[in-house]
């Protein structure tokens, strides 16, 4: 699909010392504007409309181009979802979706270094000045300490890329062997080729993801989210190609091969301030990776693993135990879930970085000030849009439309979608805790696990999709909403006061 035409690039993101203004104000997140005459109606007007939306909805740039991204991905998906339910069979269907859930177990080679990297790097960007240029001025050791971060993602990234690879692959061949010849059908699906492209396609992106997390908490917030914009413009246009010449199981990969494209080319672009800072000596400042990393990251990888078998694990025991058929109804489910999740997380996730510059300034008060603000502005659209989609599953499910059929029935659907609700309250609260770099979700997401891993399998092979729906609600009730809102007021009132 042709990208776009967009008027001049959007300058970069200047970091300037913090005032202690509102970052989320149209006047931070606005591109300066020439002077206009008093007398222009028209031009005072659209102020005022930024300046509303950007205050009342929470939309700055970042925010726009984030959910322009997810939007285009949701728009897009509806194509994605109509060629795959022509394109493919339902058996080919399961394989599609299982694909994305055995490679969400880079997980596991990550170990949550991401989250880590962009908490890291807002705390000491924050006591730095960033030119357009890539020029750093600042105080020594914040600069030495910001070029620390990005040496040791880099190699920790090129080392798990590889392991992700000699690992990940050998284990999927096993899997898809062993289901292909257990179920009628699956002799004949060719899934070899795919998987090999899904898996180092995904290695690519595995390498490109450490530097976008770093430019984020260098302040490229929007800058980052107009190019996850077009990865996804990208990716979408080889997987549909793929679809449309009826090989629809290269999608996964191809996908992931645009997205791997168009951030390669977004790092290159920034070479001029990427390079300097991985060849800079940074000599007695060096991050002690024992003392101020590890403690922080090893709880993340926990939390993040535990992730994996709360969210990923589904599909795999559908396939298994009950065919390819209600494990392609289950993906196309999740997935579409997980693309309201996405859509509607925005509003909090581009304000990670800021939150760690309020909190390395020791500005609370704006720090509280912006995050619910944000919550309540999230979680509304939540609810909206989780909403619409139930209501459009009944709605074509009462006309008997066909592609209805390939997504779960109404009551499951609707609990996965009343818990990806929930999910976003406590998205939220552990953003807002894991911005001070402390994981204090680590125990809430390991019983979380517990839960919903054991209980999948038992509910999942007897009673299928219906089974695992419940079992994961209740969890997210009980677990998420119950013990995360207990641990988010806890650690706020002890670090705040």
């Amino acid at each position: 699909m042709p990208r776009p035409s967009h008027p001049e690039p959007l300058p970069e993101t200047t970091l300037a010392p913090f005032t202690g203004t509102d970052p989320t104000t149209p006047l931070d997140v606005l591109p300066e504007q020439p002077q206009v005459d008093d007398t222009s109606a028209a031009t005072t007007r659209f102020e005022r409309l930024l300046a509303w939306i950007s205050s009342t909805l929470g939309i700055d740039k970042a925010v726009a181009f984030t959910i322009l991204a997810r939007g285009w991905s949701s728009l897009a998906g509806i194509g994605t979802l109509t060629l795959i339910a022509h394109s493919l069979s339902p058996i080919e269907q399961g394989y599609y979706y299982t694909f994305y859930s055995l490679v969400a177990l880079q997980v596991v080679f990550e170990l949550g270094f991401s989250v880590v990297i962009l908490q890291t790097a807002s705390h000491e960007a924050a006591h730095l000045t960033i030119s357009p240029d890539g020029t750093i001025t600042g105080p020594e050791s914040s600069h030495a300490r910001l070029a620390s971060v990005l040496q040791k993602s880099i190699r920790w990234y090129t080392v798990a890329a590889l392991l992700m690879v000699t690992i990940l692959l050998p284990v999927g061949i096993h899997f898809f062997s062993v289901q292909s010849a257990k179920h009628p059908g699956g002799d004949a699906v060719s899934w070899f080729f795919p998987w090999l492209l899904v898996v180092l396609a995904t290695s690519c992106t595995f390498q490109i993801d450490p530097t976008f997390s770093f430019l984020e908490g260098c302040g490229y917030v929007s800058n980052v989210a107009r190019t996850r914009l077009t990865q996804v413009m990208l990716g979408t246009a080889l997987g549909w190609t793929a679809l449309l010449l009826h090989h629809g199981l290269y999608a996964p990969g191809l996908i992931i091969l645009g997205q791997a494209i168009a951030g390669g080319f977004y790092v290159v672009h920034k070479r001029h301030l990427l390079v300097p800072l991985f060849r800079r000596a940074v000599g007695s400042y060096r991050i002690d990776w024992g003392a101020e990393i590890w403690p922080f990251q090893w709880r993340i990888a926990v939390s993040w693993l535990c992730g994996y078998f709360t969210f990923q694990i589904f599909n795999p025991i559908l396939f298994a135990y009950r065919g390819p058929v209600e494990a392609g109804q289950m993906g196309m489910s999740m997935n579409i879930c997980g693309t309201l999740s996405a859509l509607t997380i925005s509003w909090m996730n581009t304000k990670s970085a800021p939150f760690g510059r309020m909190i390395a300034l020791r500005d609370f008060k704006l720090l509280d000030t912006v995050f619910f603000r944000t919550l309540i502005q999230s979680t509304t659209a939540a609810i909206l849009a989780c909403s619409a989609v139930l209501g459009a599953t009944i709605f074509l499910r009462a006309h008997h439309i066909r592609f209805a059929l390939r997504l779960l029935p109404p009551l499951p659907f609707a609990l996965l979608l009343a818990a990806t609700i929930a999910n976003i309250v406590v998205f939220g609260f552990a953003i807002y805790l894991r911005a001070h770099k402390q994981e204090k979700f680590m125990w809430n997401s390991i019983a979380g696990a517990l839960w919903i891993a054991p209980t999948s399998f038992i509910f999942g092979r007897s009673y299928g999709a219906i089974g695992i729906a419940v079992t994961y609600f209740l969890a997210t009730l009980v677990i998420g909403i119950g013990s995360g809102s207990f641990t988010f007021f806890k650690y706020r009132k002890l670090w705040h006061g």
